[in-house]
């Protein structure tokens, strides 16, 4: 299950419904699950009655000429929704951006005739840690090209959506898959690294603090890339890593497995860290913890455990702006001095060299 954000045809923009940030049974779900963790009521917080930016079906921008695509793989367990904040920035500048659902592993996955598809009972009695990271990321490693071959369908005019639903006038010839990029969180991080080593299509990759070894710390557990290293562009983002030293930046320095990967990487790359910040900042967490604090009470320390002490607004817009430029850089040309040096405009990133 996929969704594609994309520039809208400016007459037709305002024409379809705005897209929910979660369709209803997904978010029955998912509601149900997070209000475990936050230790509110059912219902307390309406997860389909966010709304997006977007509208749904409208016509793709036909000015704009053919645009650089980028695919979005969540963390571990969540779903494709999960980064809306940059995904709809992206877009924003002239991306296709398509969201990847990783069926049978999110909490919930909901299709257009209803069904909810669930964690599947296999995964949940692998033993945590490096084995269940294995077997999900093998599925998504094998998801992914398939999608780009979908993708490919769809380009060349055909319509790969398994119910033959009307797409969305002009969306296909849109599509450049000439200049293919892809970002993930957690577990989709480590799925871009690895896509890009089994499928040359993806030109770009940005790793939002995956690890790239199956286990955070452990050195003998790295994924294939980490060993090969790739020889294209590669942007890896941190926080912070706990292990038998303690907790230490997620960086190349101190990670074994990034550390593998920065020295046998011939391509660009680039890593990037902000000591204020969490696993779960490099998501939509980051902006929706902090409203929903406003309204409820939440356990003490949650929003600090999830998404440290940065400033939440000032590291989502710098987390967007360094997406955007990766990308605008390696998929359209365009050099941005941004990648080149520290910026004043955002205190909270660091360059490690």
């Amino acid at each position: 299950m996929v969704s594609v954000w994309y520039p809208a045809d400016r007459p037709t923009a305002e024409e379809g419904p705005r897209a929910s940030y979660m369709r209803a049974g997904a978010a029955a779900v998912f509601g149900a699950g997070a209000a475990k963790i936050l230790q509110v009521g059912q219902g307390a917080v309406d997860w389909a009655g966010f709304v997006t930016h977007a509208r749904v079906g409208v016509a793709a921008e036909s000015r704009a000429g053919r645009l650089p695509v980028v695919l979005y793989s969540p963390g571990m367990y969540n779903e494709r929704t999960l980064d809306t904040t940059a995904v709809e920035e992206l877009a924003s500048h002239g991306y296709a951006v398509i969201t990847v659902d990783p069926v049978h592993e999110a909490h919930a996955v909901e299709f257009p005739d209803g069904r909810i598809i669930e964690p599947a009972p296999g995964l949940g009695t692998i033993e945590e840690g490096a084995a269940r990271s294995r077997a999900a990321l093998e599925v998504r490693v094998a998801d992914i090209p398939f999608v780009l071959d979908q993708l490919t369908v769809l380009a060349r005019g055909g319509n790969p959506d398994a119910g033959k639903r009307l797409l969305p006038r002009g969306l296909g010839k849109a599509l450049d898959l000439t200049r293919t990029g892809m970002f993930g969180h957690s577990l989709g991080g480590m799925t871009t690294a690895e896509v890009m080593r089994v499928d040359r299509r993806v030109r770009a990759g940005a790793n939002l603090d995956g690890p790239l070894g199956y286990d955070w710390t452990d050195p003998e557990l790295l994924l294939p890339v980490a060993h090969t290293g790739l020889d294209r562009p590669f942007l890896q983002m941190g926080a912070w890593l706990t292990g038998p030293s303690g907790r230490l930046p997620h960086t190349h320095e101190h990670s074994p497995s990034w550390r593998a990967m920065w020295q046998n990487s011939t391509g660009w790359k680039r890593d990037l860290w902000t000591e204020a910040a969490e696993h779960n900042s490099f998501t939509d967490y980051q902006t929706v913890l902090p409203g929903l604090a406003e309204q409820l009470t939440l356990p003490q320390g949650l929003p600090t455990r999830m998404i440290g002490t940065v400033d939440p607004a000032r590291f989502t817009a710098s987390r967007r702006v360094y997406l955007t430029a990766f990308f605008d850089q390696h998929l359209r040309g365009r050099h941005q001095p941004l990648l080149d040096s520290p910026s004043p405009l955002h205190p909270d990133v660091r360059f490690i060299s």
